[in-house]
């Protein structure tokens, strides 16, 4: 595709750079351009059929400076031949026609990047394209029909995938975000259940079950539990398969022992609020520190990430560092905050 060759030249062309010499220039950087120019010095007229390069090649006009011919004509050509796409009545209504007359109208460079963000996600949505990691997570979730199975939890999935996009935004970590995606939604409707809806003694079954994570523990509870558990039990054995090959199928279990003591430090809140025993600092201070969650979060967040993560990486984790140790209060604190406002 030609627009991913000029992609790949803009975003080499300051390696070309020489700071060090005073006589450096940018000059000779804009010669690669030549190489989409005919016997007679025009532009490729066969560049006209890939408007995606077109607008491309367009906003790196505007990195131009004076003396730059080959940029000058750049422009002009891309300009004249965008102006006919924006006003063709046939392609008006189009996505790529919408943000060639974006385009036209305010360049990239003279925009606010978060302006122009917020801009562009209209033209992303009409796009006949689709993430296939998170076409799956929305079938996922949407085959566990929260609303209506359970109805007193949070239907966020959208917020939980976010979250995990904080943490690792790179395409290599796709797997571990849509793990992670999958836990926090887990988590989500656990804490509802424990906090809001379940009855002491389900929550003392489910609380026994969790701990021993067995497939055979399905006929202990009550039936709105069984798909939630029956569905943990499934995101954890995948990605075990997943990272088989590896040699990192034991990963996950470091996340499985984190939900498990997270899970248990929600069972030791309910029995406190059953008996209406307030603890005291020292006793309420390490299991709160846990049922917020972000010690899950963090170790969670370490499986599947490749080599980047060893054992030692999580023996490391698990000794709650000092680090970890700050995150869990001031999530512990922000969490408080918000549900006492």
């Amino acid at each position: 595709m030609i627009h991913t060759e000029i992609t790949g030249m803009l975003v080499a062309l300051p390696f070309g750079f020489d700071f060090c010499d005073n006589k450096a220039s940018l000059f000779h950087q804009v010669n690669i351009f030549h190489k989409y120019k005919d016997e007679n010095g025009c532009f490729k007229e066969s560049l006209t059929n890939d408007v995606q390069g077109m607008l491309e090649l367009y906003e790196a006009t505007y990195m131009r400076v004076q003396g730059e011919v080959i940029l000058d004509e750049a422009f002009v050509f891309t300009s004249s031949h965008l102006d006919k796409i924006a006003k063709d009545p046939l392609q008006r209504d189009s996505a790529l026609s919408s943000l060639v007359q974006a385009t036209l109208k305010l360049p990239l460079w003279k925009s606010a990047p978060r302006l122009e963000c917020l801009c562009y996600i209209p033209f992303y949505q009409k796009y006949v394209s689709h993430n296939e990691y998170l076409l799956k997570l929305a079938k996922w979730w949407k085959g566990l029909d929260v609303p209506n199975k359970y109805f007193y939890a949070r239907d966020r999935i959208v917020e939980c995938y976010f979250w995990a996009l904080g943490l690792y935004f790179e395409p290599q970590y796709a797997t571990s975000r849509i793990f992670l995606t999958k836990l926090f939604g887990l988590s989500t409707v656990f804490d509802d259940t424990y906090d809001a809806y379940g009855v002491y003694e389900e929550l003392e079954l489910f609380t026994e079950a969790i701990q021993r994570w067995s497939i055979t523990c399905l006929d202990m509870f009550p039936n709105y539990m069984k798909p939630i558990y029956q569905v943990l039990l499934d995101v954890f054995k995948e990605m075990e398969e997943l990272l088989a090959n590896d040699g990192k199928a034991h990963h996950p279990s470091y996340s499985r022992d984190s939900v498990i003591e997270m899970v248990t430090c929600y069972m030791t809140q309910e029995k406190w609020n059953k008996q209406g025993y307030i603890p005291t600092p020292e006793e309420h201070l390490p299991v709160a520190l846990i049922s917020v969650g972000a010690n899950m979060t963090i170790v969670s967040s370490f499986v599947g990430m490749g080599d980047v993560v060893t054992d030692d990486s999580f023996k490391w984790i698990l000794t709650k560092p000092h680090i970890l140790h700050c995150l869990n209060v001031i999530c512990r604190l922000l969490d408080d905050i918000i549900s006492h406002k």
